[in-house]
Formats: C-alpha cells, sequence, structure tokens
C-alpha cells in the first residue's frame, strides 16, 4: 500500500473518532494502527496532530477543486463564484461536521495559529483559482485577505447551523460577500475620487 494510501486511510479512521475525541495524539495512534501502520506514524505525519489537520485541510480542498472544475465558474458574476465554492467546501466537510468542528478548535489553540493562518490561506488560494483568478499585483493579497474573513467567518456560522440545507449560513455567507463587494465598490469610488482630483490639479499647475 503507498504512503498517500495509507495516510488517506488514517485521516478516515480519524475523522470517525475524531466526532466525540477531538484531535489528540491518542487519536492519531489508534488510527494508525486501525490502519495497520501503527510504525509509520513518523514517516507519514512527522509533525504528529498538526501534520493530521494539514492533511485533512489539504485532502478538502483538492476535492473541492475537483467538483468545481465542470461548473466552470469563470462565466458566472464573481459573487456567485465565490459563493459556489464556499458552500462547495462545506459541502465535503458534512458529512463530518462534528470533525471538522474539532479540527477547528485545534487550529484556534495558539501553538497551532501560524498553521491555522497557512491552511486558511491554501484554501482561499484554492477558492480564487478556481474561480478564474488570476491577479498577479496588490489585488491579489488583498483577495485572498477578503475572502479569508468571509470564509472563516461562514465557517463559524455553519457550525452553529442546525438549519436544512444550511439556509442560514447561506444567508450569513451571501451577507457577507455583499459586505465585501460594496467596500470594494467604495474603494474604486475613492480611488477614482483621488485620480480625478490629482489630475484635475496636475492641469492647474500646467497652466
Amino acid at each position: 500500500m503507498s504512503d498517500a494510501i495509507l495516510k488517506r486511510t488514517i485521516l478516515d479512521a480519524a475523522l470517525m473518532g475524531a466526532a466525540t475525541e477531538g484531535f489528540t495524539a491518542k487519536l492519531l495512534s489508534d488510527a494508525a494502527a486501525d490502519a495497520g501502520a501503527g510504525d509509520a506514524i513518523g514517516r507519514l505525519f512527522p509533525d504528529g496532530v498538526a501534520s493530521l489537520l494539514a492533511f485533512y485541510s489539504h485532502v478538502v480542498d483538492d476535492e473541492m477543486v475537483r467538483r468545481l472544475e465542470p461548473l466552470n465558474l469563470k462565466q458566472l458574476p464573481i459573487r456567485q463564484r465565490i459563493r459556489s465554492a464556499v458552500e462547495t467546501r462545506l459541502s465535503i466537510l458534512q458529512p463530518h461536521k462534528d470533525a471538522a468542528r474539532h479540527a477547528a478548535l485545534a487550529l484556534a489553540l495558539p501553538a497551532n495559529g501560524p498553521l491555522a493562518a497557512r491552511l486558511v490561506y491554501d484554501t482561499v488560494d484554492a477558492m480564487w483559482r478556481a474561480a478564474g483568478d488570476v491577479s498577479t499585483d496588490f489585488a491579489f493579497y488583498t483577495k485572498r485577505a477578503s475572502l479569508s474573513a468571509v470564509y472563516t467567518t461562514t465557517l463559524m456560522r455553519w457550525f452553529a447551523d442546525a438549519s436544512a440545507d444550511k439556509h442560514e449560513t447561506m444567508a450569513f455567507l451571501d451577507a457577507r460577500i455583499e459586505n465585501v463587494m460594496q467596500y470594494e465598490k467604495l474603494k474604486a469610488r475613492v480611488r477614482d475620487g483621488a485620480k480625478a482630483g490629482c489630475d484635475h490639479l496636475a492641469d492647474l499647475l500646467r497652466r
């Protein structure tokens, strides 16, 4: 069995136990033992639980991208692209929602702060790329910063959502996206106004 298959087998076993136990060293050890790979933990997950959490997040990201590809997001309005990406990722997490909640709690620990930030960045970067973003300037970073805030707050809302079909979560997401869109419009007006003012001043100076 390849290391890739072993890691996925261990993750699947861990997700079953994490719903009640949380992500702990014992959970990882038990999951590896169930997969018959107890002596391979150090090689497969060199940073222990942190490596397991990172692998879990990247597996979900990869599946999200796979599901988004046939949707041809580039043909949709930008707000619909982001909505589809976030909704798709939540749908992937749904079968193991309690495990996902425990993963978020583990990543919220101060010691895991840098890892959590990196994983959120990887997730929103994958979302933007799936949405067709090709920016390379400052907008590249502002788009990812904005989506990080939208995604993480929506994820927290989803954990508390008991509504059918994530209705309350999606309404919350729509509101957050609208906030960002309005902010971007305001920035554009300010930028255009500032440019017009500079152009006017330049005209006066040339007279």
